[in-house]
């Protein structure tokens, strides 16, 4: 996948209270129009708004659940992105309320594939969580055990189905 072609133009939504990472997003999503948030109440007037073709929340200190429920309702895709709600409950948590991905901040590097794998699977009307696994049950595996799907199989399994 041609990662540049695929988000070139996207027009993205990035939500996060922290200066640093909606700066680092911004310069790593150069080839896409960017919005960015610093909190719920601009976020969610931006997401009322506009029609953005993804949408990266934070989760802690901006109210990520309730943008990701208002970015649900509006059929935006959204990547959730934490560093301090990095729990395998957080992670069940953002599929239920209906993320298209999930991704720790020590993985920001790599939002562009990220992003691009969302809108990819959208557009081919695939899984994204699918994709998801590919690429972070090996990180999933190191943070939360080996075993860390046991808890709900049938959850898990049906998510990351092809």
């Amino acid at each position: 996948m041609d990662i540049e072609k695929a988000l070139r133009g996207k027009w993205i939504l990035v939500v996060d209270d922290e200066e640093d990472v909606r700066q680092m997003i911004y310069e790593l999503l150069d080839m896409c129009k960017i919005d960015t948030a610093s909190s719920y109440e601009e976020a969610n007037a931006l997401l009322e708004k506009n029609r953005y073709h993804a949408a990266i929340l934070d989760i802690m200190g901006v109210r990520g659940y309730d943008l990701l429920d208002i970015a649900t309702r509006r059929d935006i895709p959204a990547l959730m992105l934490t560093a301090h709600a990095l729990t395998k409950e957080h992670l069940k948590k953002s599929a239920e309320r209906g993320a298209a991905f999930y991704a720790p901040k020590d993985e920001m590097a790599n939002i562009a594939l990220y992003l691009a794998d969302v809108l990819e699977a959208r557009a081919k009307k695939q899984n994204p969580w699918a994709k998801w696994y590919e690429r972070l049950s090996g990180f999933c595996d190191r943070r939360f055990g080996k075993n860390w799907k046991d808890q709900d199989p049938d959850f898990w399994d049906h998510l990351i189905k092809y």
